[in-house]
């Protein structure tokens, strides 16, 4: 015999209905739990801060105390020796005091003093001055001397591969007769166009050379010398 429930007592029927109550209620406290907004209060009196006094510590000041040094120790005391001779003592060696005083019969015998011209002669020719009132001068003047630079230079193979450009320097003493001593490199760039302008500048000719006073002297000259890669 089946068993049958009354249609009034039968909740089956309307479980549906109590889902869709259920999401219902379930939505409206979501949105509430949204909306929920809380009031903020404002604080009138944030209170009073009371200034306590500190007490400012006083670290006592600290010196070392100065070493003195020992005192020096007393001189040593000085004995006085008195030796007493008898007044009878004859004394054999008497002082002499020359008159120094010239008159017309005093003969002054002055021995000539001997100048050595060899040495002065050697020391003015090893003179070299940097500045004289007519300085040397190129054959032809300071274009010539540019041209005869430009003519004889022979740019190292080395320096063209390397890149090596710039400019040299050169110092070197114009005699008295002209001709070119001395010459060594005041301001070098590379070493094979440093030797280049050593071997131009010792193939200069004879300059005109230049005078103090009158006398040709030998003077100090330096000539730029530029290499340019072109």
């Amino acid at each position: 015999m089946e068993v049958k429930k009354a249609p009034k007592v039968d909740l089956e029927n309307k479980s549906t209905t109590f889902i869709l109550l259920g999401l219902v209620i379930a939505l409206g406290v979501i949105l509430l739990a949204f909306e929920w907004t809380s009031k903020e209060t404002s604080v009138s009196d944030l209170g009073t801060v009371q200034a306590q006094a500190v007490e400012e510590e006083i670290v006592p000041i600290t010196r070392q105390d100065e070493v003195k040094p020992p005192p020096p120790p007393p001189p040593p005391a000085v004995v006085e020796v008195l030796n007493i001779v008898d007044n009878n003592v004859k004394i054999d060696d008497e002082l002499k005091i020359d008159d120094s005083e010239a008159n017309d019969q005093t003969v002054i015998d002055v021995a000539p003093v001997l100048m050595d011209t060899k040495k002065e002669e050697e020391a003015e020719e090893a003179q070299v001055f940097f500045i004289v009132e007519e300085m040397p001068e190129f054959p032809g003047g300071e274009i010539a001397l540019r041209k005869f630079i430009a003519n004889a230079i022979k740019y190292p193979v080395i320096a063209q591969e390397n890149g090596i450009q710039g400019k040299v320097y050169v110092t070197f003493v114009v005699d008295k007769d002209g001709g070119i001593s001395d010459a060594k490199i005041a301001r070098g760039v590379d070493p094979s166009i440093d030797k280049e302008a050593l071997r131009v500048v010792s193939t200069l000719p004879k300059w005109k050379p230049g005078k103090q006073r009158g006398k040709p002297v030998r003077v100090s000259y330096t000539v730029p010398i530029s290499f340019v890669l072109q």
